[in-house]
């Protein structure tokens, strides 16, 4: 373990965050907060910025690393984050209990959504933009940021990449991992101003339109409303933002491709196809079991359009209140929840392509018991799937059930029933935010117990980072150093 490196970057990222508040300091100036909260953020970074100086201040001798460290760097990163960015909201009193913070700002950084806040209005502008704001770094990664802002990264920062961004297959546009970490944040940036841009011209005030693009762009949903996007009234707001979270929650190379004039290539990517598919099919039976409860069908469609646009791409923005839905309609949202967006986009759950694999494995299974001699083989995207990925697909979805059902034990032992046991885990653990009962779209996470938040805090963090290099943070063979 090169423990010096992993220390060095660790700085880094404080020093990171301690920039990153300096926006809600200047916006807690501009409308002359109260003192409590001008304090606070100052005393939070004055903390964060003295650790960084000292876990930074001197370079590691030894600059090489392997995996091993790649998966720690980003597990203690995600950890460190979360925990100094609750300070403000401890320090001025705006969240009390360091257990409700850190949830609060777990549940931002990997853009789950889930809160604690009873009422979100009642909170200062300079502490609603620092919490959205860890939306749109969380988005696409943290440590992702960092190799894009860094003049010199060498070849083994792939590690840190790997464990950080989504998906069964990791693949570098580029040749230099930094350039690569660049060319996906430009893409992701422009896209978020875009957003603004069509919410400002839908009629939604500045300051909320940065915080709803936030939200959106990384498929976070934190809501700066206590009845969320319905607060707006707006179908054209719903729409645009209905549509951008679909954006958002496809693969980014692809955008990558369509920049470089490979649009057919982008177009016939099978997960993409899945995914629209999943999206097409999810609308029309939500739709038709919920058709009974509207009257209008332009209202029925925009509703169940943007709640499903919401729910697969794990952002957790809400318009209607899907908790008064029939049992069906339900279902359908949760197994949403387990699928989840794309990988390699901003999304959170399993990802559509290892849904779509495993399904394609179950059903070559089903072929060869029925003709044994005969030989097929698995292909996703006009490619024939190799059995190390198979095999690495198969072994995630075993630790992703087991890690998710030891995490709905302990959340068991305080919760009120299983439905808000189990829509709790599923919606932290696959980064979405709303469940179903006491965490349902109009409630929030407040009423759980301290053991059930801090679990569900850590659920957050090992959903967002696929489980891997949270298990690897504690294993003890970790910490050796051969």
């Amino acid at each position: 373990m090169n423990y010096g490196y992993v220390r060095f970057i660790l700085g880094r990222i404080l020093l990171l965050e301690t920039a990153l508040l300096i926006p809600s300091l200047l916006i807690s100036l501009i409308d002359k907060e109260d003192s409590r909260i001008l304090l606070a953020l100052a005393l939070s970074m004055g903390v964060t910025l003295m650790l960084g100086i000292l876990l930074s201040f001197r370079a590691p001798l030894q600059t090489t690393f392997y995996a091993r460290e790649g998966f720690v760097i980003v597990a203690l990163a995600w950890i460190a984050l979360s925990l100094f960015g609750a300070l403000p909201f401890v320090i001025s009193g705006a969240i009390p209990s360091m257990i409700d913070a850190f949830f609060e700002m777990a549940s931002g950084f990997t853009t789950t959504g889930a809160s604690i806040l009873t009422n979100v209005e009642a909170m200062p502008r300079s502490l609603l933009f620092w919490r959205s704001l860890t939306h749109l770094i969380g988005g696409m990664g943290v440590l992702v940021f960092v190799l894009a802002i860094m003049p010199r990264v060498g070849s083994a920062a792939v590690h840190i990449m790997k464990a950080e961004v989504p998906g069964p297959v990791f693949g570098k546009l580029l040749a230099r991992v930094s350039n690569s970490a660049r060319v996906l944040y430009v893409i992701y940036l422009l896209m978020t101003a875009v957003l603004v841009i069509l919410l400002v011209a839908g009629g939604m005030p500045l300051f909320d339109s940065f915080l709803h693009a936030f939200g959106a762009a990384g498929t976070g949903g934190f809501g700066i409303k206590n009845t969320s996007i319905a607060f707006y009234d707006s179908a054209y707001i719903e729409m645009v933002l209905a549509v951008a979270m679909i954006l958002f929650g496809v693969n980014f190379n692809l955008y990558y491709l369509i920049l470089i004039r490979q649009v057919k290539t982008a177009l016939k990517n099978e997960e993409l196809r899945w995914y629209l598919g999943i999206i097409t099919a999810s609308v029309l039976v939500i739709a038709v079991s919920v058709a009974s409860f509207y009257d209008s069908l332009g209202l029925l469609l925009r509703d169940v359009f943007f709640t499903v646009s919401s729910i697969i791409t794990t952002t957790g923005y809400v318009t209607a209140d899907f908790n008064r839905w029939p049992l069906i309609a339900q279902m359908v949202l949760l197994l949403l929840m387990f699928v989840g967006a794309m990988s390699g986009s901003t999304g959170g759950g399993l990802k559509v392509t290892r849904v779509a694999l495993l399904i394609k494995t179950g059903i070559q299974e089903i072929r060869r018991t029925i003709s044994p001699n005969r030989h097929t083989s698995l292909k996703f995207d006009g490619k024939s799937v190799d059995s190390q990925l198979q095999r690495s697909i198969n072994v995630y979805f075993m630790v992703y059930a087991l890690f998710f059902t030891f995490s709905l034990l302990f959340v068991s032992i305080h919760a009120p029933n299983f439905i808000t046991a189990f829509s709790a885990v599923a919606a932290t653990f696959n980064n979405i935010g709303p469940g179903l009962d006491m965490v349902g779209p109009t409630s929030n996470y407040a009423g759980l117990s301290d053991l059930s938040k801090i679990v569900l805090s850590f659920a957050m963090i090992a959903g967002r980072l696929e489980i891997l290099p949270v298990l690897i943070l504690f294993s003890p063979r970790t910490w050796r150093k051969i």
